[in-house]
């Protein structure tokens, strides 16, 4: 399990994500299950162009007004709580606290684990540890 992700000063848009889907999918083997919100960044021509390119990758889509099924939630709520008290003075510092942040997740496969297992997903098949978690809370 890895966590993947680019950080920029702009918004972000169906170009860039396209991108960064298209770069991803370079680093990555087999098949690929990409779970997505409605947001307007996940669609149109860019988006439909990268799922025609790549079969291997296959997008599901959440369903609307549904964060609680969303595991980036966790990951976001997880950045904001650790750097509660801190107050950064410039976007480098931001950024720097952003970077920091991701490293840290990402040495941690309980970590990366518990955003999953937070969120409200119907149960993974490559977490075979997740049915004792769950029908042990």
């Amino acid at each position: 399990m890895g966590l993947y992700v680019r950080f920029r000063q702009q918004n972000f848009n169906a170009m860039y994500v396209a991108d960064f889907v298209r770069t991803l999918m370079r680093h990555l083997r087999g098949h690929v299950v990409l779970l997505w919100d409605g947001a307007k960044i996940h669609k149109g021509p860019y988006i439909e162009e990268l799922k025609r390119s790549f079969r291997r990758l296959h997008v599901e889509q959440f369903p609307g007004y549904a964060p609680e099924l969303n595991p980036t939630e966790n990951v976001w709520g997880d950045f904001k709580s650790h750097d509660a008290n801190s107050l950064p003075l410039t976007k480098r510092d931001i950024l720097g606290k952003l970077h920091a942040n991701k490293r840290r997740v990402s040495r941690s496969q309980a970590k990366l684990r518990s955003f999953v297992l937070a969120s409200h997903l119907p149960s993974p098949p490559w977490l075979p540890a997740y049915h004792y978690l769950r029908d042990t809370q």
